[in-house]
């Protein structure tokens, strides 16, 4: 059985820097990278690298940039349902920027809140779902789908979203970074199983109606933090049903960790192995 992925996929143009640039500078990179990327996306590919079988559903089209993406997804080992197979305009793309010296970043993008792009039919096997709440009408639709067919739904809360007022009852695990506008308790009594909060090096935090407690996560050299918050959510959704919760945030703590410690998108992959 498959997790299924449902988000953005964009393209990520990762230059690696010694210092990143301030206003009006130019600088010159060390490398350059060029991958499919989005939370989703990340996610999809952390759940394949761990020996797991992913399906990423999301919006690309038929511009030249997307065959990009849809060439790192198939090496990467990532299924694909695309909501939008003859759209025109490119696909989302991010501008990134690595600190050589520890992994910091910068990113400028656009990313697909507002997309209008609608559910299509499809057909998986899934044990667990991952929604990010871009393409707004996809995530609606997959996690309806999950919660009709019992499969457990985890929310990438990244940052607040409009769709989050729909979309927050339907989520079994709400996974927040330390910039989400909303509390613990406000999410629960929203409706949400479990809530979960990453802050970086810090230990991760948890909630459940009846109980708390926290991870701490392993110490390592960052080399590149780009997409450390998604792999851990793929982790997690890989390890759904797996582990119970503590163990299942140390080990996608661990994930994470792992992912940090290698300069570029994919170079961590080959690292990781199955699981």
């Amino acid at each position: 059985m498959t997790v299924l992925l449902a988000g953005l996929c964009t393209i990520d143009v990762v230059q690696r820097v010694d210092e990143l640039p301030a206003p009006g500078e130019k600088v010159q990179s060390r490398s350059v990278d060029v991958a499919a990327g989005g939370p989703a996306t990340n996610a999809a590919v952390t759940v394949a690298a761990l020996g797991g079988s992913a399906t990423l559903l999301t919006a690309l089209g038929t511009h030249p940039l997307a065959a990009l993406a849809r060439a790192d997804l198939a090496a990467c080992g990532v299924d694909l349902i695309d909501a939008a197979p003859d759209a025109e305009d490119p696909p989302a793309l991010s501008a990134v920027a690595v600190r050589e010296r520890d992994g910091e970043r910068t990113v400028v993008s656009r990313n697909a809140a507002q997309s209008l792009v609608a559910l299509p039919a499809f057909d998986v096997k899934a044990r667990a779902v991952l929604v990010d709440g871009h393409h707004p009408a996809l995530a609606l639709g997959a996690a309806r789908w999950a919660r009709e067919r019992g499969v457990p739904v985890v929310l990438d809360a990244g940052s607040w979203k409009p769709v989050f007022e729909e979309l927050l009852p339907l989520v079994d695990y709400a996974a927040c970074s330390a910039r989400f506008a909303g509390s613990a308790s406000g999410l629960l009594e929203r409706g949400v199983g479990t809530v979960v909060l990453t802050a970086g090096p810090d230990p991760v935090r948890w909630w459940t109606a009846r109980d708390s407690g926290e991870v701490p996560v392993p110490v390592v050299e960052a080399r590149d933090t780009l997409g450390a918050g998604d792999v851990w959510h793929g982790a997690f959704a890989y390890g759904l049903g797996k582990f119970e919760l503590p163990e299942l945030i140390r080990f996608a703590n661990e994930v994470a960790a792992e992912r940090v410690r290698h300069s570029g998108p994919r170079s961590w992959v080959p690292r990781i192995g199955a699981r």
